[in-house]
């Protein structure tokens, strides 16, 4: 597998992720997604949204508020309970969370640490001109919170019978004592998160339905097999809401860890946010005629470490003649780029052809144009940022009006009119 810093540099140097304020000297674990990077963000929520909501008739969408009403986190459980470890080191002044240092010495200087003490990890602001008690709120942790107080609201507007799902996609922010390893840990981040209510009794058998639906998207999208397994985390090591915990975890060069959690929070939000706010979250049974709380499986994850376990998944050095390819291995539909044209050189009437052509796939797909350097270099490119078809137009295409696919992946080429091409690049694209 490739190793972190060349991924690193190969996403700044073609455009996939920036360093925050990078002019600035950067701002320590904020990212800034480029052209392609924006791309492969966007192809990836896509392609979770398509699998999860728009193919599914149990399940509908919500973009709820970053800000909410402060007591929503203290019903939650996040004020008492959203805490880490943390420890101080006593000479060079750095923090660490206590849960990940071994020993009880510094790890970067070996000096002396402080006691353990709980520190909340949510971001505090204030709404309004003052700042005072009144006007506290926080930056949300987590996006599903905003999904159960607008459970009576989705509930009366789609008319959803038991089982079925929200999903929602937004960022969220968590003021992390440690951050690193590139985009994996940050603190403002994005989350593809679903709860699905279903009913008491029947929560255990739909946790292990989620927990392979999940772990089969990920392989879909061509995640490799043995990069991929199973964490169940031990009874002791529940969040408080949890009746069962299972993560999907990848095989990262720093090793192990989380891609996606798949929770069984019970009906613990439920009645939390019942309790806290006075209204009755239930689910009228029309068949039983009885009032239920439902019960709530939640897989969740990150779009920014999806789209880092994607990126180290996809990365291949293969011998090509004297020089090593580097090709990104992308499933076509997450590539950022799905078609490239090339014109063999920039002699007008060749330009006009293309760029025609260009206009013409775009209407389909998001495509690139480029008609600098040599076509061999202008392959190599594509082949790095993970464009899977590249359509050469070349001076026999001016008189047979035919143009050549080529194949990132084999490196193979094909001949194809002009007026197949579209169909013929779908065949391919979207098989």
């Amino acid at each position: 597998m490739v190793d972190m810093d060349t991924l690193v540099g190969l996403c700044k140097r073609r455009g996939i992720i920036f360093q925050s304020s990078e002019i600035y000297g950067g701002f320590g674990s904020c990212w800034d997604y480029g052209p392609l990077g924006v791309e492969l963000k966007r192809n990836i929520k896509e392609a979770w949204w398509r699998t999860n909501v728009q193919e599914r008739d149990d399940m509908v969408g919500l973009d709820s508020s970053i800000l909410a009403h402060p007591k929503v986190w203290v019903a939650s459980g996040h004020l008492e309970h959203f805490t880490d470890p943390l420890v101080d080191c006593k000479a060079c002044k750095r923090r660490f969370r206590a849960d990940q240092i071994e020993g009880d010495r510094c790890p970067e200087c070996g000096g002396e640490l402080t006691e353990v003490r709980q520190f909340n990890t949510m971001f505090k602001t204030f709404v309004g001109p003052v700042e005072d008690d009144a006007s506290v709120t926080y930056l949300r942790p987590e996006t599903c919170q905003g999904i159960f107080v607008n459970f009576e609201n989705v509930l009366n507007a789609s008319r959803k019978k038991l089982p079925f799902g929200i999903a929602q996609i937004g960022k969220s922010f968590r003021n992390e004592i440690t951050t690193g390893n590139f985009i994996f840990r940050t603190r403002e981040f994005e989350q593809m998160e679903i709860e699905y209510f279903v009913r008491p009794g029947e929560d255990e058998a739909w946790f292990h339905r989620w927990v392979q639906d999940r772990l089969n998207w990920w392989t879909e999208l061509g995640i490799r097999k043995e990069n991929l397994r199973l964490r169940p985390h031990p009874q002791e090591a529940l969040a408080h809401y949890s009746k069962a915990t299972t993560d999907i975890e990848y095989l990262f060069p720093f090793g192990w860890g989380e891609l996606e959690g798949i929770a069984n929070r019970t009906d613990y939000d439920l009645r939390q946010h019942s309790k806290f706010s006075g209204h009755d979250l239930h689910y009228f049974d029309e068949e039983t005629k009885e009032h239920v709380t439902p019960f709530v499986i939640e897989p969740s994850s990150g779009v920014d470490r999806a789209l880092l376990a994607f990126l180290l998944d996809a990365y291949y050095e293969e011998p090509d003649k004297d020089e090593i390819r580097v090709v990104l291995k992308l499933h076509p539909r997450i590539a950022p780029i799905k078609v490239a044209v090339l014109p063999l050189s920039k002699k007008p009437n060749l330009i006009e052809v293309a760029k025609s052509i260009r206009a013409e796939l775009a209407k389909h797909w998001t495509v690139d144009y480029d008609d600098r350097q040599s076509i061999g270099r202008r392959y190599r490119r594509q082949d790095e940022i993970g464009t899977p078809l590249c359509v050469t137009v070349d001076f026999q295409t001016l008189e047979d009006k035919a143009v050549t696919i080529r194949d990132r992946d084999t490196m193979d080429q094909v001949r194809i009119p002009v007026e197949e091409l579209v169909p013929a690049l779908r065949d391919r694209l979207d098989p």
